[in-house]
């Protein structure tokens, strides 16, 4: 029996039973089992009160596999099962906004979400302040013809409030990325149709912008709201039964697949693209996330990622409001001290960080405010082994890395701590390092050929694909791009990796970041880890992001390698010359007049490296060495 719901490693012991017979192998997929007494849900066997009653069970049987040599075809067999049980069902998944009613009502006195600016609302008050907030915005403010809906707000009980009343009133919130600049804000807006931003006079005031919609300040809604509408919008909230509540905000008349957000991509290589997210697509991500980590109402997650990145959308958010964990949140994730102190405060337990973020975190926040986390996600890069191994030195445990993409709602994979598991047992392995996890309950991943674009076995690289409930709708107004990404319902990640026997997932780099040198792929991602590895045996040792790869056009070979890194201590010579004896080919060696140093390596708002803005500043200094 798994302990967390994940399909685990099937044995060979299969193939002996087939040996010498020619009968066929039929795939049968349990779902909805999870959460009731017949699984290891909060980490108890049959001594536990089901989630609910009566307990639907549904059962899929695939078509007979014939000939079968390799248990990874029948496991596979099994997740693709899974993955279609949960589109099937997806009828009987209640929307988020249904979910955030029920979970209010079930915190009524609760602490449900709270800010560093000391605002601090039960689940009662959260309820009847959105609910009243709708009210408002939809009889006076938001125009009908208004399907989407702007929000320029930062990770706070106010940005909270207004993307919830946003879900209620039916419109489609889009959160603006505030780090990008005039111009690329506006092009979002443009590219949704965005006519009204939602936003405050605060914040506007620390980041001016000069936006082409009309803006609603929510302190002047706040004024609006007579003591009247706010004595009405709580007894609807205290007294309406859920099911009339919903009818009434007209949530009866959404479907599962109608678009509930637009999220913007980071536009790292290009113009950003609008991704739709279906109400389905944010409520299935939050199931299974639910059911991975054993959520309790002891836990809390910090959000230090803004709503306009779809993990702080999908898990710092809509993961708090439809579950039983609290949300605590801070505009700035880069502000390390108020971090620690919000963490030690409120008894946070999740956090979900870049490697960038983490290493604040670790130079600032001390032990004891750290305490009563069990659960660190490190996510949108690659966790380097001396931050895992510093950070579990320092607090006791490490941090697990996970997957995902904005197009898959975002999560996709996981490793799973010891200490988000309810039941332990030999065998059952649920994280492993240099790995992102496994695939969530309900997806599917599988990677490709590159050329054939043939299905491959168990550890061999190739493209890799996911197929579930999470792959998006599609890119707005971009139906040639949604069609070149998502085809037969595998969205195509754009990332190279390997799956092993267990169904953990390596990613191993991705084409765009390649280059073609004298016929020959090189990756970029290989010799920025052995450049790091080099510049880390440095006594200034900070685990940082020092070093980026990219390329420039040549004239000769095609493309050639350039690195921007920071301050060093060792030679660009030495450096070269240990990369030579790391085993590296001639041509992954950048010649010595191909280093530059900058002073900072340009990032986005996410902490992610800026493709885009690193391939500028590398033509910039090439062209200026000529």
């Amino acid at each position: 029996m798994t302990r967390n719901g994940q399909l685990q490693k099937f044995e060979r012991g299969l193939l002996k039973i087939l040996k010498g017979t020619d009968a066929p192998v039929i795939p049968v997929f349990l779902d909805e089992l999870w959460g009731s007494i017949f699984s290891y849900d909060r980490g108890k066997f049959l001594w536990k009160k089901p989630r609910h009653w009566p307990y639907p069970v549904s059962i899929s049987f695939g078509a007979p596999l014939h000939g079968v040599n390799d248990v990874d075809v029948v496991r596979h067999g099994v997740l693709e099962l899974g993955a279609k049980s949960m589109e099937r069902r997806k009828g009987r998944r209640l929307l988020p906004a249904k979910q955030f009613i029920r979970q209010c009502r079930v915190a009524w006195k609760r602490t449900k979400v709270a800010d560093s600016a000391g605002t601090q609302l039960s689940g009662g008050r959260l309820l009847t302040g959105s609910l009243a907030l709708h009210k408002r915005i939809i009889s006076s403010v938001l125009k009908p013809e208004n399907a989407y809906v702007g929000l320029l707000l930062p990770p706070s009980v106010g940005g909270v409030l207004a993307n919830a009343a946003v879900s209620l009133a039916g419109k489609v919130a889009v959160n603006l990325n505030y780090t990008l600049s005039e111009d690329v804000v506006n092009y979002c807006i443009r590219e949704a149709g965005v006519k009204q931003v939602l936003t405050s006079r605060r914040f506007m005031e620390k980041r001016p912008m000069n936006l082409n919609a009309e803006l609603i300040y929510l302190e002047d809604l706040s004024q609006q709201i007579s003591g009247l509408a706010k004595l009405r919008a709580f007894l609807t909230a205290r007294f309406m039964p859920s099911r009339m509540l919903s009818r009434r905000l007209g949530l009866e008349l959404l479907n599962s697949d109608d678009v509930m957000s637009i999220i913007f991509t980071s536009g790292s290589t290009g113009d950003p693209k609008g991704v739709m997210l279906s109400h389905d697509n944010i409520a299935s991500n939050i199931e299974a996330v639910r059911q991975l980590l054993d959520l309790r109402t002891t836990d809390s997650v910090l959000g230090v990622l803004t709503f306009f990145h779809s993990f702080g959308y999908t898990v710092s958010m809509w993961l708090p409001l439809c579950t039983e964990l609290a949300g605590v949140y801070h505009f700035n994730p880069l502000d390390a001290a108020t971090v620690g102190k919000l963490i030690e405060k409120h008894k946070s337990t999740i956090l979900l960080a870049t490697p960038t973020f983490l290493l604040s975190y670790m130079k600032r926040c001390s032990v004891e405010q750290m305490s009563s986390l069990n659960m660190v996600m490190v996510i949108a890069e690659k966790m380097p082994d001396k931050l895992r191994d510093s950070f579990r030195e320092k607090y006791g445990f490490e941090p697990s890395e996970g997957y995902g993409t904005t197009e898959l709602s975002p999560i996709a994979a996981v490793n799973i701590p010891s200490s988000r598991l309810g039941a332990k047992i030999s065998g059952q392995t649920s994280t492993k390092h240099g790995t992102t996890g496994r695939v969530i309950p309900g997806s599917v991943a599988v990677v490709f050929d590159l050329e054939t674009n043939e299905r491959l076995r168990t550890n061999k690289e190739g493209m890799l694909k996911i197929k579930g409930p999470n792959v998006m709708l599609g890119y707005l107004n971009h139906p040639e791009k949604t069609a070149e990404l998502i085809q037969d319902g595998w969205y195509t990640t754009g990332d190279l990796a390997m799956i092993d026997d267990e169904g953990f997932i390596q990613i191993t780099g991705r084409p765009s970041r390649f280059s073609k040198i004298g016929g020959e792929m090189v990756p970029h991602i290989r010799i920025e880890q052995e450049i790091a590895r080099i510049i880390d045996e440095t006594p200034n040792d900070e685990h940082d992001i020092v070093c980026a790869v990219t390329a420039v056009p040549d004239a000769s070979k095609g493309e050639r390698l350039i690195v921007l890194h920071k301050p060093m201590q060792k030679s660009v010579r030495e450096i070269t010359d240990q990369l030579q004896q790391a085993g590296l080919p001639n041509l992954w060696i950048p010649s010595s007049n191909s280093f530059f140093e900058v002073s900072q390596i340009p990032l986005l708002g996410t902490g992610k490296l800026d493709l885009r803005g690193i391939k500028e500043m590398a033509m910039c200094r090439h062209q200026g060495s000529l």
